[in-house]
């Protein structure tokens, strides 16, 4: 593949909207657009747990391969019709999410997030993945989403979860548990 972004700026969105993969030109504020835009988010609020010093390497290798996966699923949306993100991709997560969880003590209560600086970043991305989850959704009632892409943020926001209870461990950093009753 060749230099594909020589000129960052093309003006060609002044107009209120952006192209798709497929070369369809479409509003910037479509549901397609608010979908592979709000994965986009969750990918780069990933980047800031990764950029956290001190991460332990299992995890940055995990949320290395997630990106990776991310920009899978955003070139599915942004193109209509086409896949990439297949069964495979939720069963590794998954097995992710269950070798990690297996570390921690079962969680009786919610918990409010936060935790340590990557914890409390890890909620964030959680938050997000979930926010592109909906959008994915909002879209998948109009147009067709594969299964497939939609299981995979739900999986994705259930291990940033763990991954957020982990990093609270590894930074020393407690969970506090949300009381009903305050006061």
């Amino acid at each position: 593949m060749g230099n594909r972004l020589t000129k960052i700026y093309t003006r060609t969105g002044d107009d209120g909207s952006t192209g798709l993969g497929d070369g369809a030109r479409v509003p910037k504020e479509g549901l397609r657009v608010e979908a592979f835009g709000t994965v986009d988010e969750a990918n780069s609020a990933i980047g800031v747990v990764i950029a956290v010093t001190g991460l332990p390497a299992p995890i940055k290798t995990c949320l290395t391969e997630v990106q990776h996966d991310l920009f899978d699923l955003g070139g599915e949306l942004c193109i209509p019709g086409h896949r990439m993100v297949t069964a495979a991709y939720i069963e590794r997560l998954e097995t992710t999410l269950d070798s990690f969880n297996d570390e921690l003590p079962p969680l009786e209560d919610f918990i409010l997030p936060g935790g340590g600086p990557a914890a409390a970043a890890c909620h964030v991305a959680r938050a997000v993945c979930r926010r592109a989850e909906r959008r994915c959704w909002s879209l998948a009632r109009v147009e067709d989403v594969a299964p497939d892409a939609l299981k995979y943020l739900n999986r994705l926001s259930d291990l940033l979860f763990v991954l957020a209870r982990v990093l609270a461990r590894h930074e020393r950093g407690t969970e506090v548990v949300w009381k009903r009753q305050r006061g």
